[in-house]
């Protein structure tokens, strides 16, 4: 049942019909717990609010359904807007994006000419512009964007899946760069001849990565809400004389919120993902696939 699940819900993640309909209709049945709102204005005071609580953020404007080279630019204007009202309200708070919402399926020069607006933008500002990794179709050409990017910006940095084959060859390929990396698990549904089928296989080769990537002496973002995933990050850590300044735990915003206070009073760096805009709807069905005690949630909500 759960895996039955799992593909329904990703697989109304990529339903155009679906997404236009969740614009319409706005925030409803339970997406508001992992969605902070619809405008900057409300990201920023959850951004504040988590601040208050010790946790940094990361905000991303959500969109993936750009198929205009217009959409693409209001896409990186809203980026922009996002870097100019972290500076100006003086919350704590990166920016994490798609390159799908910028472009990348129209033209490759046209999402690059977005993504150096948006890199100069938070170089002024003093802040840093996190890549999303987003299915196995567009992997290869994103890292290839990010490492030309990194020949003229030292403030961005990317994500790496640990279910895919190819990620421990990426993580090494990447080690020359000193690449600031998030590291997951991954949420896309994948053909088994890209990635690992069994959990166990994915949590192993998880792992791996973190291992590797600390050893190698760069920064890391641990975001998992896998609580053994993160006593073996800590235990790895302390037994290799790792700082805890040379990486941080992510997590999603309204998940485990206990478990994030908690690793803030023991010193750890906590940055939450915190998603908003229109364009909500793909990002909110891969939560739902995810972890089954989402749907529950949202149920409830439903039937209140």
């Amino acid at each position: 049942m759960e895996l039955i699940m799992k593909n329904m819900f990703q697989s109304l993640g990529k339903s155009r019909t679906a997404n236009r309909l969740a614009k319409k209709y706005g925030l409803r049945f339970g997406a508001a717990r992992f969605v902070a709102g619809e405008t900057i204005q409300q990201s920023i005071e959850a951004v504040r609010g988590l601040n208050q609580d010790g946790l940094v953020a990361t905000l991303d404007h959500l969109g993936e359904f750009v198929f205009s080279e217009e959409e693409a630019l209001e896409s990186a204007a809203m980026c922009i807007q996002t870097l100019d009202a972290i500076a100006s309200s003086g919350v704590k708070s990166n920016l994490s994006l798609k390159m799908t919402s910028l472009g990348l399926d129209i033209s490759r020069e046209l999402c690059v000419n977005n993504m150096k607006r948006i890199l100069d933008c938070a170089r002024q500002h003093g802040n840093f512009v996190r890549i999303d990794m987003e299915d196995y179709a567009h992997c290869q050409i994103s890292l290839d964007i990010y490492r030309e990017l990194r020949q003229e910006y030292d403030n961005v940095g990317i994500v790496i899946q640990a279910y895919l084959f190819r990620t421990m060859q990426d993580i090494d390929d990447l080690h020359a760069l000193g690449a600031n990396l998030r590291l997951v698990k991954g949420a896309y549904k994948e053909s088994p001849e890209v990635a690992f089928p069994e959990k166990s296989a994915v949590d192993e080769n998880y792992k791996k990565i973190i291992q590797k990537h600390l050893l190698n002496g760069h920064y890391t973002a641990i975001a998992s809400h896998d609580e053994a995933i993160i006593h073996f990050t800590k235990e790895f850590a302390r037994s290799n004389l790792i700082s805890i300044d040379q990486f941080e735990f992510q997590m999603l915003y309204g998940i485990c919120e206990d478990l994030q206070k908690q690793l803030v009073k023991e010193g750890y760096r906590v940055r939450i993902y915190v998603p908003y805009g229109v364009d909500w709807f793909g990002y909110f069905m891969r939560r739902l696939a995810e972890r089954p005690a989402n749907v529950w949630f949202v149920l409830k909500n439903m039937f209140k």
